[in-house]
C-alpha cells in the first residue's frame, strides 16, 4: 500500500493507484474533462493539475502515480489560476456558449468546471470560426463546434469496442475529430454501439433520441438487464414521465462494464410497433375487445379437454426474452400441469441442451475473453450477433491476442483475424480433429494419443483447408498461454453437438499455463435461452396434429418460421405487447408488458444470474406475464408454486 496526503488528509491506496484515483477515495473532488474511470489515463485536457510538495511544476493527477510520502495540494491560487486558464483556451479554440447555455442545465462538464472556477465570460475572445456538423450518422451527430479534443470518444472507440473507427486529424488548431480516414460518420465503419456518446462530456456528440429532452434532473434512472441477447449486459434506462428516451450502459454491471451494442442502446427506442392494450377475442372472424375474465374464459374452456392429451392436444411455445419466473410458470402449466409433450422455447438451441445436460456452463465465462492471448471463434459472427463478446475479442487485438476464425460462411470477424480457415460445409469436426492432430505432432513423445487417422493431410483432404494452415493454427494455439474457444450457434445446429463436443476435446488436449485456461466459452442464444433449456423448454416448435397453439411471446416479434406453421391450427392464443402476424391469426390475444416494463431474472450464457427491475410503467389494462399465467391456471384449476429459483439451480451451475 501507499500512503500520501492529499489537502491535508492521509490516504492509503493501494500501489500503481494514480493521485486522482487516491483523491476521489479520500471524497476529494478534483476537476476533470479528458479523464474517465473506464479508459487509459490520458492527460490531455490538464484541467486535473495538483501541486506535488518539492516538485515545481503542477501536475497532471490523472496520469501521476501516487508514492509513498507524497504531499499533494489540489485546490491552491495557483492551481486555481491555471485551470481558469485551461478553460479559457478550452472556450477560445471553438464556439462553446456555457454561459449561455440552458439546455445542459448541468449536464454539460465543461459548463460545470466553468461554473466551479466561477467563469462568467470568456476571458479570451473566440475566434468564432464556424465548425462543420456531421449528422450523417442515423443515431447521434457530431458537432465540432463544442468538441474539446479530450479523446474519450476515440479512447472509447478503440479501448473499449476495438472498432478504431475515430481518430485525429492534423495538428494543434487544425485538429479534428474523424471517422476512418475522414468520411462521413454514416458511412464509416462505425458500429453503432453508442459508447462514444455516452462518454462525451460537452455534448459535441449528440445522441439523438434524447437530446433536448430532459436534463439530468429531471429524468429517472433504472439499473436493468438488456434482453438483446445471452451476454445479458447491465443497462440503465433514462426515463421522463413514462418514456423511455435512452438507455445507457452500467459502468458497474459485471458482466459489460459499461459497454453496449447497438441491439442494446438504439433497437429499443426504434420499436414502432402497434402495443396492445386491451384483450382480444375472435368473433365472427374478427378480433373484438373483451375483459380479462372474458378472455381467459375463453382460453380455459378450449384448453380442459385437452388436459393430458399428448400430441394432439396443446403446443406451447415461449419467448426465450421472458424472466426465469415466467418460462418456469409456462412449463409447469403447460408441460406438468396440462401434460403436453410440445413445450418449448424461442430460444430453443442444442448448445444450450448440451450445456445443461454435462452440468457445465462456461468456468470463466466472458472474464477469459478480456485477458486471453489466443481466441479460436467458431459458428458464430461476434461482428453481427452478442456484439459486446466480440469487443472484447476486438480490443484486445492491439495487446498481441492472435485471433482465429473458423467459418465455412462469410464472416464478418474474419476481417480481425490472423487466420481465417473456411472449411467445407458440414466438415468443421473434421478441421478440429485435424487441429488436434496437428497439436498431437507437436507434443511428440510427450503425447500417448494417436489422432494419425486425422492427420492434417487428412483433415486438409476431408475439409478443402491446406495442412500447412492446420498446423499454423495448431501451432499458436498450442503455445498460447491463455487459449480460449468461443463457439455459437452455428457450431451448435450444423452437423449436431459433434462439433461442441470436439471442440471441448481440443480444449482438453491443450495444456495452458494461464490459470482458468484454456477456456470453452458458448456464445448463442437469446436472453434467457440457458434458462428455457434448464427447464425443458428445449425442443423444436411443432404444431402438427394439435387442437391449440398457445405462444407467450411477451415483446418478441416473431418470425416467419415460427407464424406459418400455425396456419391450419383451429384455436391460437398470443400473449403478447405488440401487433404481430401471430396476433392477425391469434383467435385470442392477451396484452402483456414489454422487457422495460417487467421484473424477474435472466440466467446469461455464464450461468450469470441477474435480476431486470422495471423502468416503465405498462398502460392500464395491460398484465405481467406473471399475472397471467397465474390467473389462467386459476381458471383451469392448476395450482402454481415459486419455485423457479430452486429448478433452476438444480439443473444449472449458477454464479
Amino acid at each position: 500500500m501507499v500512503r500520501l496526503t492529499i489537502d491535508g488528509r492521509a490516504v492509503e491506496v493501494p500501489e500503481g493507484t494514480t493521485v486522482l484515483r487516491a483523491a476521489e477515495k479520500a471524497g476529494i473532488d478534483i476537476p476533470t474533462l479528458c479523464d474517465h474511470p473506464e479508459l487509459t489515463p490520458y492527460g490531455g485536457c490538464r484541467l486535473c493539475m495538483v501541486e506535488v510538495e518539492g516538485v515545481p511544476a503542477l501536475q497532471t493527477s490523472c496520469t501521476l502515480p501516487a508514492t509513498n510520502g507524497m504531499v499533494i495540494y489540489t485546490n491552491t491560487p495557483r492551481i486555481r489560476e491555471a485551470r481558469r486558464l485551461i478553460l479559457s483556451f478550452l472556450f477560445g479554440d471553438r464556439n462553446h456558449f456555457c454561459m449561455y447555455c440552458q439546455v445542459s442545465g448541468g449536464d454539460c462538464e465543461l459548463q460545470n468546471a466553468a461554473y466551479r472556477e466561477e467563469m462568467t465570460h470568456w476571458p479570451l475572445q473566440p475566434g468564432w470560426r464556424p465548425y462543420p456538423v456531421d449528422a450523417s450518422h442515423e443515431d447521434f451527430v457530431l458537432d465540432h463546434n463544442r468538441c474539446i479534443l479530450c479523446r474519450r470518444c476515440v479512447r472509447a472507440c478503440g479501448e473499449l469496442v476495438g472498432n478504431f473507427t475515430l481518430g485525429v486529424r492534423d495538428r494543434g488548431a487544425q485538429t479534428m475529430i474523424i471517422a476512418d480516414l475522414g468520411v462521413p460518420l454514416g458511412e464509416s465503419t462505425c458500429v453503432s454501439c453508442g459508447t462514444c456518446v455516452q462518454v462525451c462530456p460537452t455534448g459535441a456528440l449528440i445522441d439523438r433520441f434524447s437530446a433536448y429532452r430532459g436534463r439530468d434532473a429531471e429524468i429517472e434512472r433504472t439499473k436493468t438487464v438488456c434482453v438483446g441477447c445471452s451476454v445479458g449486459c447491465g443497462v440503465e434506462l433514462i426515463t421522463r414521465e413514462n418514456h423511455l428516451m435512452r438507455i445507457d450502459g452500467d459502468w458497474e454491471a459485471p458482466v459489460n462494464d459499461g459497454v453496449l451494442c447497438e441491439v442494446g442502446r438504439y433497437q429499443p427506442l426504434k420499436d414502432e410497433r402497434a402495443r396492445i392494450v386491451t384483450p382480444l377475442v375472435r368473433k365472427n372472424g374478427t378480433l373484438k375487445a373483451a375483459s380479462w375474465d372474458e378472455a381467459l374464459d375463453v382460453v380455459a374452456e378450449r384448453l380442459k379437454p385437452l388436459v393430458g392429451r399428448n400430441g394432439d392436444g396443446v403446443a406451447a411455445i415461449a419467448s426465450a426474452r421472458l424472466p426465469a419466473e415466467v418460462l418456469y410458470l409456462f412449463k409447469r402449466i403447460f408441460a406438468d400441469a396440462v401434460g403436453s409433450g410440445m413445450v418449448t422455447s424461442t430460444g430453443w438451441n442444442s448448445a444450450w441442451a448440451s450445456i445443461v445436460k454435462s452440468g457445465r456452463v462456461s468456468e470463466r465465462g466472458l472474464d477469459a475473453l478480456k485477458s486471453a492471448d489466443c481466441v479460436v471463434v467458431l459458428g458464430t459472427d461476434l461482428v453481427q450477433d452478442h456484439q459486446v463478446a466480440g469487443f472484447f475479442v476486438k480490443r484486445s487485438l492491439p495487446q498481441g491476442t492472435r485471433l482465429v476464425v473458423i467459418d465455412p460462411a462469410d464472416n464478418a470477424l474474419s476481417e480481425w483475424a490472423h487466420y481465417v480457415l473456411r472449411p467445407q460445409p458440414g466438415t468443421e469436426r473434421d478441421l478440429l480433429l485435424g487441429i488436434m492432430a496437428a497439436v498431437v505432432e507437436l507434443a511428440g513423445e510427450q503425447s500417448n494419443r494417436d489422432l494419425s487417422e486425422h492427420s492434417p493431410e487428412l483433415a486438409s483432404q476431408r475439409t478443402g483447408v491446406a495442412a500447412d494452415e492446420i498446423r499454423r493454427v495448431a501451432r499458436v494455439v498450442a503455445s498460447s498461454q491463455k487459449p480460449v474457444f468461443v463457439y455459437g450457434d452455428g457450431a451448435a445446429s450444423n452437423g449436431s453437438a459433434g462439433i461442441v463436443e470436439t471442440m471441448a476435446q481440443l480444449v482438453n488436449l491443450i495444456e495452458a499455463p494461464g490459470e482458468g485456461y484454456p477456456a470453452l466459452v458458448a456464445v448463442c442464444g437469446q436472453a434467457n435461452g440457458l434458462a428455457a433449456a434448464a427447464y425443458g423448454l428445449d425442443r423444436a416448435f411443432s404444431v402438427g396434429g394439435h387442437q391449440v397453439a398457445y405462444l407467450a411471446l411477451g415483446d418478441e416479434d416473431p418470425d416467419q418460421a415460427l407464424v406459418q406453421p400455425l396456419e391450419g391450427v383451429p384455436f391460437i392464443v398470443v400473449q403478447a405487447s405488440h401487433v404481430s402476424a401471430a396476433t392477425t391469426m391469434a383467435d385470442v390475444v392477451l396484452p402483456v408488458e414489454t422487457w422495460a416494463e417487467q421484473e424477474g431474472h435472466y440466467l446469461n450464457l455464464e450461468g450469470r444470474l441477474q435480476e431486470a427491475h422495471r423502468g416503465l410503467t405498462p398502460p392500464e389494462g395491460v398484465w405481467s406475464n406473471v399475472r397471467v399465467l397465474q390467473s389462467l391456471a386459476e381458471k383451469l384449476g392448476i395450482t402454481l408454486d415459486d419455485g423457479w429459483e430452486q429448478a433452476l439451480r438444480a439443473r444449472v451451475p449458477i454464479a
